[in-house]
């Protein structure tokens, strides 16, 4: 991880390419550890899905996120953060409606 945090300035095209390459492999590694995390949480609240959601507590963790990327903001950070609950919300609930099934 502190290989994808470090300041990099890449001095080709390519190589700014293959930057962002491996920051979006660790995204795609973190946001599938998220999604699983949530879903454990959906699995721990008495009121699940969309309609347990804390708005409240979203809030707070994109005021936590913009301390530590200024330059995108609450206000970029809100709508990224959005899609990443929903999307594990839909996980959960697939999996939860999966399982209801068998």
């Amino acid at each position: 991880m502190a290989a994808l945090v470090r300041p990099d300035d890449p001095e080709t095209l390519g190589a700014a390419r293959a930057a962002i390459d491996r920051v979006d492999a660790a995204l795609a590694t973190l946001l599938e550890r998220r999604a699983a995390l949530a879903g454990r949480i959906q699995r721990l609240k008495p009121v699940g899905g969309f309609r347990g959601r804390d708005m409240e507590r979203e809030r707070r963790l994109v005021a936590a996120m913009a301390r530590r990327a200024p330059s995108l903001g609450a206000g970029l950070l809100a709508p990224i953060m959005n899609a990443v609950i929903e999307a594990g919300l839909r996980l959960s609930e697939e999996r939860r409606d999966g399982e209801e099934r068998r």
